[in-house]
């Protein structure tokens, strides 16, 4: 039994297969081809965080794939009613695959470690890997490929940005951070992703303009995440200069698009101009989370376990 719950977990080829059926499953789908291939399946999504695309793309998929889902909501009781061990290996016997959105990773470490069925981490404090595999998938429709391809994301060192310095390092490309000063990815991070790509070329900047230089991609996020909205006044302040205008977008790549997880916050991070430019891939981009998704449970639930091969 396999796990995601981070980048980590997957191998450079895995992850260039789970690529590979989530665009399969996607031109299948616009032909209209809806094959079972998950039938009987039941996914639980349990999220301590509110979602849109998450919980909207994965219960979307798993039906488009044969299977069905359950929202687990606080009305579950995860972490409050009983202990973490308990309640693991009770709601593992009643599913074959739990996506968890949780604010602390380490639950969903725990989930992992007690349930007896496939994780998904749909977002947690540390990595948004399901992100990742969305945002790298529309760069690859856009240009045709990944490897040698520049991505820069301007904004924090947070669960986005470290999900996509790794995806980046697999599949070849150069990742670069814009950032205030103090809100680097941190140190100890980078060096995690060195041990396993030792060629990676991830760098760290607060010279914006520097950073997109080259970048097919222009990322970015909202200055304050769910549970930093405390810290909103003083992140305003500290990423002031780091606004995706046009300018900055001016600064990239002739052919650069726009990419942002959403949802945003226009006017802040980002000005409407660049939001609704003819570049931007905000909506394609969100899209292909269904699409990578699918990819990602097929290959879990049926690949990594060696019972089916869908070519």
């Amino acid at each position: 039994m396999r796990h995601f719950l981070s980048l980590f977990d997957v191998s450079d080829d895995e992850l260039k297969r789970i690529f590979e059926l989530g665009r399969q499953l996607k031109t299948r789908l616009k032909s209209g081809v809806r094959e079972p291939i998950l039938q009987g399946k039941v996914a639980g999504l349990l999220f301590e965080k509110p979602s849109l695309r998450t919980r909207v793309s994965f219960e979307a998929g798993m039906a488009q794939l044969g299977g069905s889902s359950l929202f687990l909501g606080e009305d579950v009781g995860w972490g409050k009613r009983e202990a973490p061990q308990d309640f693991s290996r009770v709601i593992g016997q009643y599913l074959d695959v739990i996506v968890c959105r949780a604010k602390s990773h380490d639950k969903v470490e725990t989930l992992a470690k007690y349930a007896d069925t496939v994780i998904i981490n749909g977002l947690t404090d540390l990595c948004h890997p399901c992100q990742a595999l969305a945002d790298l998938m529309t760069i690859h429709e856009e240009f045709g490929t990944l490897k040698g391809q520049k991505l820069t994301f301007v904004g924090d060192g947070n669960n986005v940005s470290r999900s996509l310095a790794l995806a980046c390092a697999k599949m070849s490309m150069q990742f670069t951070l814009a950032h205030p000063k103090g809100y680097e990815i941190e140190q100890e991070f980078i060096d995690r992703i060195l041990k396993v790509v030792p060629d990676a070329k991830i760098d760290q900047t607060s010279d914006p303009i520097a950073a997109v230089e080259g970048a097919c991609a222009v990322y970015t996020d909202v200055w304050a995440s769910m549970g930093q909205e405390a810290e909103q006044a003083k992140r305003e302040k500290d990423f002031a200069d780091f606004q995706v205008n046009q300018k900055l977008m001016d600064a990239a790549a002739k052919d650069a698009i726009f990419l942002h997880c959403l949802p945003a916050k226009r006017g802040q991070e980002v000005t409407d101009e660049v939001m609704d430019c003819p570049t931007s891939r905000i909506v394609e981009q969100a899209g292909n989370r269904m699409h990578a998704q699918k990819g990602l449970l097929v290959w879990l639930l049926t690949e990594a376990v060696d019972k089916v091969h869908l070519d």
